[in-house]
């Protein structure tokens, strides 16, 4: 469906954008457009990939102009820009409310304007029951996205939603083995947090999934496994021959969840499973309140969210197989290991 089409990947020079790219570079697409504020980086992916097919716009999706002038002649957009540090959203909410809730409807009003053909917007387990502000202004987003996609013009705005995507920039993973290979201990939170597990290539996955199935309003899930934290660094300890390498209890971090959810009870008990994949269809009641105050969802009070207590639980060897999937711990393996930070 991408053939001789032009993609917008708005912040695209993140981890995201860049496994996108390795996807789509060689494909036949005819263009993709790359809409970041970060020139430095939009210089290193002209060098990386040197590939006429891509063009370069230097914006903010908080403006609304930048984003029109990138948009326009557009057929798709996968809409990655974001704030999504959990402390950096914490200190400072209305910058998560600027970029990830107003940047989300200047991205799709300019899609919508400009006769985009469909939106993914990309979201996260932590706007399912949020407690922090990231999660939150996600959640946010997911409901601007829903809304506009009822009076979309036939534009077809989606949103996919996972969990921790492994060795994206930031994450965890990549943390675990500098402090092991420069001999500190593993600074672990809480060893019975539970995490989804997923790579960037499963992400990619499921936004092309959402892209080829989804209706106006979708929210899309991959059925990921979980792991534990402690799991995971004994792992990753494994992996690089230090089985007894310490690990260091530190305690839950401000804005923490002991596990995360991708699919709240409400949605599960409206949601449609595809095999590895499920589909939460649109609540498209309309504003008579009656049905909001006088009609309840008895399905609702039997059934059960979908979180990383309750999926596919990983051990040290499972975890392990889902780590080899990252070129960069196969590298590790080999003793070429380069952070995938740098």
């Amino acid at each position: 469906m991408f053939e001789n089409g032009v993609l917008l990947v708005t912040g695209g020079t993140g981890s995201f954008g860049s496994a996108v790219l390795d996807r789509f570079v060689n494909s036949n697409i005819s263009e993709i457009r790359i809409l970041s504020r970060d020139e430095k980086k939009q210089d290193d992916i002209r060098k990386r990939y040197n590939d006429p097919k891509l063009k370069f716009y230097i914006g903010d999706v908080r403006d609304y102009q930048s984003v029109l002038n990138a948009v326009r002649g557009v057929d798709f957009i996968f809409h990655a820009a974001a704030l999504k540090q959990v402390p950096s959203c914490e200190f400072h909410p209305m910058e998560a409310v600027k970029t990830n809730v107003l940047g989300t409807e200047n991205v799709l009003e300019a899609a919508i304007n400009c006769g985009v053909s469909r939106v993914i917007c990309l979201s996260t387990d932590k706007a399912v029951y949020p407690i922090n502000a990231m999660g939150a202004s996600k959640a946010m987003m997911e409901k601007v996205a829903v809304a506009k996609s009822r009076s979309a013009n036939g534009t077809v705005i989606c949103a996919t939603r996972y969990g921790n995507v492994m060795a994206s920039r930031g994450s965890v993973i990549p943390l675990f083995v500098d402090q092991i290979r420069a001999g500190q201990a593993i600074t672990v939170t809480d060893p019975n947090m539970t995490r989804f597990m997923m790579t960037l290539n499963d992400a990619v996955d499921l936004v092309l999934y959402a892209f080829e199935h989804g209706n106006p309003g979708d929210i899309f899930v991959q059925k990921a496994p979980a792991a534990t934290i402690e799991t995971l660094a004994r792992a990753l300890t494994d992996l690089v021959g230090k089985p007894d390498h310490p690990i260091n209890v530190i305690g839950t971090r401000h804005g923490e969840k002991l596990y995360e959810v991708l699919l709240s009870r409400e949605e599960m008990a409206a949601a449609e499973d595809l095999g590895n994949y499920f589909r939460v269809p649109p609540d498209l009641r309309d504003l008579n309140y009656g049905k909001f105050v006088e009609q309840g969802e008895e399905k609702i009070s039997h059934t059960e969210d979908y979180n990383s207590h309750n999926t596919e639980r990983l051990d040290v060897a499972g975890m392990q197989a889902l780590l080899r999937k990252l070129e960069f711990i196969r590298a590790l393996e080999r003793g070429e290991y380069q952070s995938p930070e740098d």
